[in-house]
């Protein structure tokens, strides 16, 4: 599975800067090889304005320039006629991310953290060119981080890096989702796309907030997992821990708690797809014991149809990326 090298948020203000970049560097480069030529093409306008595509004709004004003259309808309705451009309006897209201290868990090749970088990357490289801008609503329970939308791969990479040195929350914190969906409502923002980054642990409390959002916005939620949220090794007697509030419980891992654990973890990741269901959000799953280029991949590739002129529809394709 392609890593994209090793990237631990919170420790980013010791760690190695250097090896900081060339980690972010790696994962841009595997992104954008697996995506290459992926759900690009120009977008299509939002509001009538000067532009290159044709849009509505309608009587000559005074004033109006005669280029714009649309002579086959004014040879019809023997009046002249202008016709109007639709403007060429780039892609805004704005990115919500959950980086609350559960996403430092990881039993198989990488961490969530990692995941939720990775996925903020695609996103980044799936809506870039064509002056398109992207924004980051950063929230890890204790503070919430606006960076403001801007267009160009170096604000793109300054944007990534800024979300990876984020610090981690201090232990007994419990992350927040909503406060940074309600960033992203309040002022309303332009048409665009917004994707939510998190592993929406605990109730979907934020769907109120995420529907909200959906009545002006296209919808993606990656949801990033590890494989042991959802089912209990047999291991005997260990301790389990709760990185956001520090609890802690020795538990027997016997077959009947097993079979519950999963069992309500399954019902619980139900929860979350019904919500996003509910909410008409596009929904991926990153996971850290799968290759997750090849799941990004296979959902674009999935939903390339679903793509208008560069923006995502609602969800109609279901999930992706999910378990094999």
């Amino acid at each position: 599975m392609p890593r994209g090298g090793d990237v631990t948020a919170g420790s980013a203000g010791s760690a190695d800067l250097t090896r900081l970049e060339a980690s972010l560097r790696t994962m841009e480069l595997t992104v954008r090889r697996r995506l290459d030529g992926l759900l690009q093409g120009n977008h299509t306008g939002l509001l009538p304005g000067p532009g290159s595509e044709p849009g509505d004709a309608r009587p000559y004004q005074p004033g109006d320039d005669v280029r714009r003259m649309d002579w086959s309808v004014t040879a019809r309705t023997t009046a002249p006629h202008v016709r109007e451009t639709v403007a060429d309006r780039e892609l805004e897209t704005w990115v919500a991310i959950d980086l609350s201290r559960s996403l430092d868990f990881g039993t198989a090749d990488t961490d969530k953290r990692h995941l939720a970088l990775a996925g903020l990357t695609a996103v980044a490289q799936l809506t870039a060119g064509g002056g398109n801008r992207l924004g980051a609503v950063v929230a890890n329970g204790a503070e919430t981080m606006r960076l403001p939308a801007r267009g160009g791969l170096v604000h793109a990479r300054a944007l990534v890096r800024r979300v990876a040195t984020m610090p981690a929350a201090p232990e007994g914190v419990r992350g927040d989702l909503t406060a940074a969906l309600d960033q992203l409502r309040r002022p309303p923002r332009r048409r665009g796309l917004v994707a939510v980054v998190s592993d929406f642990l605990g109730e979907p409390v934020w769907e109120r907030s995420l529907r909200a959002l959906s009545g002006r916005h296209d919808l993606l939620a990656i949801e990033v997992l590890d494989p042991r949220e959802l089912e209990l090794p047999d291991v005997g007697t260990v301790v389990l821990a709760d990185p956001e509030t520090g609890r802690q419980r020795e538990v027997d891992t016997t077959p009947l708690l097993r079979r519950e654990f999963a069992a309500a973890a399954s019902a619980h990741r139900d929860r979350v797809a019904a919500a996003l269901r509910r909410c008409g959000a596009a929904h991926l799953i990153l996971r850290t014991d799968r290759d997750w280029v090849a799941d990004i991949v296979r959902f674009a590739t999935a939903r390339k149809h679903a793509w208008s002129g560069g923006g995502m529809s609602p969800a109609r394709a279901g999930r992706a990326g999910g378990p094999a």
